[in-house]
């Protein structure tokens, strides 16, 4: 391969995007390659080491890649996005680009490599099967499959049961001492607290990229000014869903349901057609509260990087 692979800053942002516009194949994905970039190697940065990697022939980009170490894990390493535009493909630069990501990797710590998100910045739980080469080109360097994650779509249009209202169930909730609205940026210590003290992981990472952000938002369950339970949308994707999460206490009470078509109906109201459930763990809730369905499957990968360092 004979580009040269550079580190881009934010004046090549535009060139960016633009590249993935043309080269993510799947349209849901190249609609959205702005707030891609932009959750990627923009706003991950605030709270991990980032990697923007570019090849360049004559000037031109012809391929990028963003990488990322784990905040929580440094000996993690994660490839975040590889793109490739569509009449440079089969020459060698995504495995110049990966190469040279895993060094730098190597360099910062890292002793393995996923090729999978990073929350609570990621755009794609791991590789999504339809981009076929991109998994033969996982297993012919090495990677080895680990785990297997889902999302599910939930239509947005008129009469779909992600929209069904949420007033009579709201109205019961009430009586039983339960409010449920909108979270501001006022609530989102509560909030955080609550989704980090219940379910760990990232979540609170994720509301925080959620609430008070132009395209997402965030809904919560309270009695008494205790947290029962919250719904967020747009942290990752204008379009995807999540996190949200019920206190144990309250499950079965309806508020889970609730909290999720608030969200949908918020993105619904912002001319999204198609929500993304992403990284969906309990598929028989969803499907009954919002009428979703399991659409895009990924596969996750990884591979260590002794020999690289």
């Amino acid at each position: 391969m004979d580009a040269e692979i550079i580190e881009w800053d934010q004046g090549r942002l535009p060139a960016v995007v633009e590249l993935c516009r043309r080269s993510l194949d799947l349209p849901e994905d190249a609609a959205e390659a702005a707030a891609v970039v932009d959750t990627l190697a923009v706003r991950a940065a605030v709270d991990r080491p980032v990697l923007r990697l570019g090849a360049v022939r004559d000037g031109e980009l012809i391929g990028v890649l963003v990488a990322s170490l784990s905040a929580r894990d440094g000996r993690l390493g994660h490839v975040d996005l590889l793109a490739v535009t569509p009449a440079r493909r089969r020459q060698g630069v995504g495995r110049a680009l990966l190469a040279e990501a895993e060094r730098r990797l190597a360099g910062l710590g890292a002793t393995e490599l996923l090729l999978a998100g990073n929350p609570p910045y990621y755009a794609w739980p791991g590789i999504d099967v339809r981009y076929t080469p991109a998994v033969c080109a996982a297993l012919r360097l090495g990677f080895r499959q680990d785990r297997t994650a889902w999302n599910m779509t939930a239509e947005l249009t008129t009469g779909s049961p992600a929209l069904r209202p949420t007033e009579p169930a709201e109205h019961r909730l009430a009586e039983r001492g339960v409010t449920v609205r909108r979270a501001g940026p006022a609530d989102l210590p509560a909030l955080t607290a609550f989704a980090r003290d219940t379910f760990g992981g990232s979540w609170d990472g994720e509301l925080a990229g959620s609430v008070g952000r132009p395209g997402a938002g965030a809904h919560l369950a309270e009695r008494d000014g205790e947290v029962l339970g919250f719904a967020a949308y747009g942290s990752s994707r204008p379009s995807w869903f999540g996190p949200m999460g019920t206190a144990p206490a309250a499950e079965g009470t309806g508020i889970g349901g609730v909290l999720l078509r608030r969200c949908l109906a918020d993105q619904a109201a912002a001319g999204v057609d198609r929500a993304q459930i992403g990284w969906v763990g309990p598929v028989p809730f969803y499907a009954g509260a919002a009428g979703a369905r399991i659409e895009r499957v990924f596969f996750l990968y990884r591979r260590d990087l002794n020999g690289h360092k």
